[in-house]
């Protein structure tokens, strides 16, 4: 018989790690002292707390190790719980690979131009938000403004209103006769009447950034998603969004969210 310490030292397991398996059921001892309480291992004991360290080191929690040890698991059982921790490892590995991917993408935009981007470039999730929208080919993507005074016009009669989102349902970049969408966010759903639609806006995964300024240089936010997107093995999916957050008293004070929906390459 060893003594709790005498077996830490064998097994190279700390004590309190040895009493904890002792509780959870996973490693108890040979024996304990009814008087003292002292707990004794044998050598016996040495491979089962070694399978406990192989199977922790495959990253297995401990309620599936208890699993493993308590019950005869079958081999497809075995190998079914190991394919699930290999798939949580390889999207684990992914995620590190793409977040190092970032950090060298900034990197290279430090040293090229010497300071830090003013646009940070989150990855978040979008909920479905009920919207009244306008969509329309317009001469140039400024006179979307007109779109947006028309269907304030027509939500302004029924009483409400909401925040304002530009939407580019253009695949590329247009000089002229952009096709553009103004939105605005509702709490309720209004009556549908002339230009005006109602509906769900998708949720969607998107790459967002803010931008704060005049509306004329939200160039350099889609130019910084764009580089974020290179880096980070992500393509764009859909029509991208513009959130006017805030709409100043001089240009300088406006606040933009500007998001593209995208997937994984």
């Amino acid at each position: 018989m060893l003594k709790i310490g005498e077996f830490s030292r064998v097994c190279q397991v700390p004590v309190s790690a040895l009493r904890y398996y002792a509780d959870i059921g996973l490693l108890p001892p040979a024996q304990v002292d009814p008087l003292t309480g002292y707990r004794f291992y044998t050598m016996e004991q040495l491979p089962r707390i070694h399978r406990i360290l192989a199977l922790r080191d495959l990253g297995l929690s401990l309620d599936q190790i208890g699993l493993m040890l308590r019950e005869p698991l079958s081999p497809a059982q075995i190998q079914g719980m190991l394919r699930l921790r290999q798939g949580e490892l390889s999207q684990q590995i992914a995620e590190e690979q793409a977040r190092l991917a970032r950090v060298a993408a900034r990197l290279r935009q430090i040293e090229q131009e010497g300071t830090m981007s003013d646009y940070d470039v989150v990855l978040k999730e979008v909920e479905p938000q009920l919207v009244a929208g306008i969509r329309s080919v317009i001469p140039s993507y400024g006179a979307i403004g007109a779109l947006f005074d028309e269907l304030y016009a027509y939500l302004g009669q029924h009483g409400t209103g909401g925040m304002a989102v530009g939407i580019d349902h253009n695949e590329e970049y247009k000089e002229r006769d952009p096709e553009m969408e103004a939105a605005v966010y509702l709490a309720a759903p209004v009556p549908e009447g002339g230009r005006v639609r109602v509906y769900t806006l998708p949720g969607v995964t998107v790459a967002s950034t803010i931008h704060r300024g005049p509306w004329e240089g939200l160039s350099q936010a889609y130019a910084a998603l764009m580089v974020w997107l290179q880096a980070s093995g992500y393509t764009p999916s859909g029509a991208s969004r513009e959130l006017y957050l805030q709409q100043g008293a001089t240009p300088d004070a406006h606040v933009t969210e500007v998001q593209i929906p995208v997937r994984q390459r």
